[in-house]
């Protein structure tokens, strides 16, 4: 938003809290002017007499004399009580009640705008008040601009202009201010504050028009009078070209013909040289002719080809050269008549816009489809056509224009009028080849060349049926695929969308990205679509997915349970065998060890490529993601909940790697588009690199139409993270020391040592600095959950959500506290020794939105709150009661939750955790005792049965 208005130097500041300016949004507002106009006030009252505010600023209030209906049914001037500010300062709390006020401080808000909207326009003239003071004022002023001002002037309400004017002997009875001449005021004043900040002085070299102060310039009166000339009185210029001479004159000059427009009536419009005219028309008197004559001088500073009018005894008709016409016809010349008042208008007969695009396709001696879309030595025809208003034209008749160096031509026996520099940039364009890909770009974004070099590009043969395929689905010689043999799951409909969608792109050999929200089922997706190309066999070769280590075991348990009988293949640690690879089997590696075993990845025939949680690879120029492009594959497939997290150089880093080429160079994607859609100053730039990426990048969110319907309104899973070489270590040795210790013991002893081992095993498995008690630990690279959660969290607040994060264990609340403040993640934390104002401050501001991670253990946190602000629950260690985890869950998940809630559980890989997870699924006996009895249950387990339970696993079973 543009600045508000500085306060008058020495003025005290009025320190207004929100509740206070909410209050004062719902009051009535009247502007006091003053001269010079950023003096001015604006009083705010209420019209049953009592204070604006409950209680008085600093400054005060004020007694107000406004005209209210008296109960008679007359009018009557009473006395209220009102706060005034200075307009600088009123302006904030008007433009809060045009949103959320409901008085006629509302109306005035309204005002703001406008007045804003026309300085941000650079509407803005300086002159001398009545008083000679320095002022600035909002001109010059177009018909739209004069037509909302009316508009506006007409709409204010009663109290808007309630403070009556001076009394005179003839009045009646109370006059109030004509409410145009007090909008005006009012604009002018909010308009005079705004060129006057701080540095405006030492900018400007001089205290006039950039101090705040008031300054009297008498000796500027002529100066201001010839600045404002035709402003105030409504007169506009306008310069309208015509053919002179008869229409075979093959010269093809111009004159100009001035015209003079009142903007009081739109439909008032007559020859300057009736300015002069005795008689002239209703509304030209004598002042509108010092006006016109007064900006007629304004124009000609601004160009100086107008001179000879102000020589003219009757300026109202001028010839103009080759080289005027010219200039008139080009950007910079017609911005400074327009910016002096001076409007130009070109016979609508005469005027033709020369267009050039581009076609593209196959040359007219191909036939048949498309070769390999990523071949390199595919190249397609770049040819340019012309037209001139949708005639076309030849290469000859474009030679003939560029030969008669004028702007007025004759062509095809009529006069037109072609700007030369659009003739230059077309004989400059000369067909091409040019690769598939780039083709592709061009014709998917719909144009070539960056501003005036931008053209038109149209499809052709094969191309043109590619287009439509990427572009309009339901063009597809395929329906929606069926669920693909083998799946042992339901896809729901966007998934099956989803699942074709992939299918299409991938069939092609062209890349995408699948950018759905977490807990849509990206990863039951690609097993569906893995399924779909395995069965056909086109192109052979396993499919290789390359993801997070925290995410590797997730992904073997999510393809053994949705496609059983799959070949899977861990690539990672000691076991990365690439012989005699499944050709329908998937192969799991990680970013690391993609990236130190690129080249022998490299040397396989992989049929797809998948890259999970793809944003690590958002930097191009990182090792991992240039190791990740080296790998060739049939198809590529990036999996993602946040496709953009902080720029558009990461949206294009993950499809130039999914289909190499399609987005061109980085440097030239950041000055064509990324440059462009980040600033928000070229929305076309957004609806063509929209257009560009739409049918490779599929992003659907929870809340989209037809998605957040079919989802449940909880939707749990548990995430499987494996531990890291310290965690191993460690769990190993207490397993080994706790089951000896276990095994020479017997009752409540034992039970104690029971207690302990399960308790130790679950805090190595949650960090090993919560089990050493380390008091300074270095917390990351040293467990596999923390890494998950880093990975879960930071795509939850890249998505806008918020998480409440429970854990059992007030240390490890407090080192994930440490943790995620150091990483820049701001949180709130709870736990048993909160006192209960603190609790309620805290699920306050957790509501509030303070901080979009709330960190809860779950004894103090798992009943009695209502934190429904989040929408995702992260159970980072598991309670041995499923109860007391779905009381926690449910701080979320109650009433007055709008939105589906995501249950994340992590579990270390083939741990205790891992085991009691199963054990809570399989067996039902066990897990009677377990939700009846919780860890107490597991203290009576035999030796051998807490062997079984304690012991790590490679497997996870």
């Amino acid at each position: 938003m543009s600045p508000s208005p500085s306060p008058p130097a020495g003025t005290p500041r009025t320190r207004l809290t929100p509740a206070q300016v909410t209050a004062l949004a719902a009051c009535s507002a009247v502007p006091l002017p003053a001269d010079p106009p950023r003096l001015s006030e604006v009083a705010f009252w209420r019209a049953d007499g009592a204070p604006p505010l409950a209680e008085p600023p600093e400054r005060g209030f004020d007694p107000l004399q406004v005209v209210l209906p008296t109960a008679d049914g007359d009018v009557g001037v009473r006395e209220v009580t009102s706060l005034r500010l200075p307009v600088g300062e009123a302006v904030p709390v008007l433009s809060r009640a045009r949103v959320a006020g409901d008085g006629t401080a509302a109306y005035w808000g309204h005002a703001v705008l406008l007045a804003l909207q026309l300085a941000a326009r650079g509407r803005l003239l300086p002159g001398l008040t009545a008083g000679d003071h320095d002022a600035w004022r909002l001109g010059p002023l177009e018909a739209e601009d004069a037509r909302r001002l009316a508009e506006l002037a007409d709409a204010m309400p009663p109290q808007a202009h309630a403070v009556p004017l001076p009394a005179s002997a003839s009045d009646d009875g109370p006059r109030l201010p004509e409410p145009a001449g007090l909008l005006r005021d009012f604009l002018t004043a909010v308009a005079d504050g705004l060129p006057r900040s701080p540095a405006a002085v030492p900018a400007a070299g001089g205290a006039a028009f950039a101090a705040v102060r008031p300054r009297r310039l008498p000796s500027h009166r002529e100066w201001s009078e010839a600045v404002a000339a035709g402003h105030d009185a409504g007169v506009r210029l306008s310069l309208r070209m015509e053919p002179v001479g008869p229409e075979d004159d093959p010269a093809g000059r111009l004159h100009a013909v001035l015209q003079a427009h009142s903007l009081a009536d739109a439909g008032l419009v007559a020859d300057a040289a009736r300015l002069w005219d005795p008689t002239p028309p209703a509304g030209f008197g004598t002042a509108a002719r010092r006006e016109a004559l007064l900006a007629l001088r304004r124009a000609a500073a601004a160009w100086p080809p107008l001179d000879p009018l102000l020589r003219s005894a009757v300026p109202d008709t001028m010839e103009l050269s080759e080289e005027e016409t010219a200039q008139l016809l080009g950007a910079p010349a017609t911005a400074a008549l327009r910016a002096a008042g001076v409007e130009l208008h070109w016979p609508r007969s005469m005027v033709r816009r020369l267009i050039a695009h581009a076609e593209v396709g196959p040359g007219p001696q191909e036939r048949g489809g498309p070769p390999s879309l990523l071949s390199p030595d595919a190249l397609l025809r770049f040819d340019w056509r012309f037209t001139l208003d949708g005639e076309r034209l030849s290469r000859e008749e474009l030679h003939g224009l560029a030969e008669a160096g004028r702007p007025a031509v004759r062509l095809r026996d009529r006069w037109v009028l072609v700007d030369p520099a659009d003739v230059r940039r077309a004989l400059d364009r000369r067909d091409s080849e040019v690769a598939v890909l780039p083709a592709l770009r061009a014709v998917l974004s719909g144009s070539t060349g960056e501003a005036a070099d931008a053209a038109e590009v149209r499809a052709t043969g094969w191309l043109a049926t590619l287009r439509d395929r990427l572009t309009d689905p339901d063009r597809a010689p395929t329906a929606q695929l069926p669920q693909p043999a083998g799946l042992e799951a339901t896809l729901r409909g966007y998934q099956r969308e989803g699942v074709t969608w992939l299918h299409r792109l991938t069939s092609l050999g062209l890349g995408c990205v699948l950018a759905d929200d977490m807990g849509l089922g990206k990863t039951l997706t690609l097993i569906a679509l893995h399924l779909h190309r395995a069965a056909e066999g086109v192109p052979p070769g396993p499919t290789l997915v390359v993801c997070p280590t925290s995410l590797l075991a997730n992904w073997e348990r999510e393809i053994g349970r949705f496609a059983p009988g799959t070949v899977v293949r861990r690539h990672h640690g000691s076991a990365r065998d690439l012989a005699a690879l499944p050709e329908d089997g998937f192969v799991l590696t990680t970013y690391g060890t993609m990236r130190r075993d690129a080249q022998r990845l490299a040397e396989v025939r992989w049929g797809l490529l998948v890259a999970d949680e793809a944003q690590h690879v958002k930097n191009p120029r990182a090792a991992t993601a240039r190791a990740l492009r080296s790998v060739p594959a049939a198809a590529r497939v990036a999996l993602t909940g946040t496709p953009v997290e902080n720029n558009l150089t990461e949206l294009w880093a993950l499809l130039d790697w999914a289909t190499p080429g399609l987005l061109g160079p980085l440097p030239a994607f950041r000055s064509r588009w990324a440059e462009a859609v980040e600033s928000g100053e070229d929305p076309e730039a957004a609806r063509q690199l929209a257009a560009l990426v739409g049918p490779f990048l599929l992003r659907r969110r929870k809340a989209d139409p037809g998605i957040a319907p079919e989802l449940p309104p909880k939707t749990e899973t548990d995430r499987v993270v494996a531990l890291g070489p310290e965690q191993l270590a460690l769990y190993e040795a207490v397993v080994r020391e706790g089951l000896d210790a276990v095994a020479g013991a017997a009752g409540t002893a034992r039970r104690g040592l029971v207690v302990k081992l399960l308790t130790a095993l679950k805090q190595i498995c949650n960090h090993p600095a919560q089990y050493l008690k380390e008091s300074e630990p270095v917390l990351v690279g040293r467990s596999g959950k923390l890494e998950l959660l880093d990975e879960l969290l930071g795509t939850i607040r890249a998505e806008g959500g918020s998480s409440l994060v429970f854990t059992q264990y007030v240390a490890m609340a407090r080192l994930l506290e440490r943790h995620l403040e150091e990483r820049g993640t701001p949180t709130l934390l709870l736990h048993g020794g909160t006192p209960v104002r603190r609790r309620e401050e805290l699920v306050r501001e957790f509501q509030d939105g303070a901080a979009p991670v709330f960190l809860l253990s779950l004894k103090a946190a798992g009943t009695g709150l209502n934190l429904t602000r989040a929408e995702h629950v992260v159970h980072f260690d598991r309670w041995w009661n499923p109860a007391v985890e779905e009381q926690a869950t449910d701080r979320a998940y109650r009433i007055g939750q709008d939105r589906p809630v995501q249950v994340h559980r992590l579990i270390a890989e083939g741990t205790v955790e891992d085991r009691i997870a199963a054990l809570l699924r399989r067996k039902r006996r066990l897990a009677d005792s377990v939700l009846t009895g919780g860890s107490a249950a597991l203290t009576e387990l035999s030796d051998a049965e807490l062997a079984d339970l304690v012991l790590l696993r490679g497997d996870g079973s």
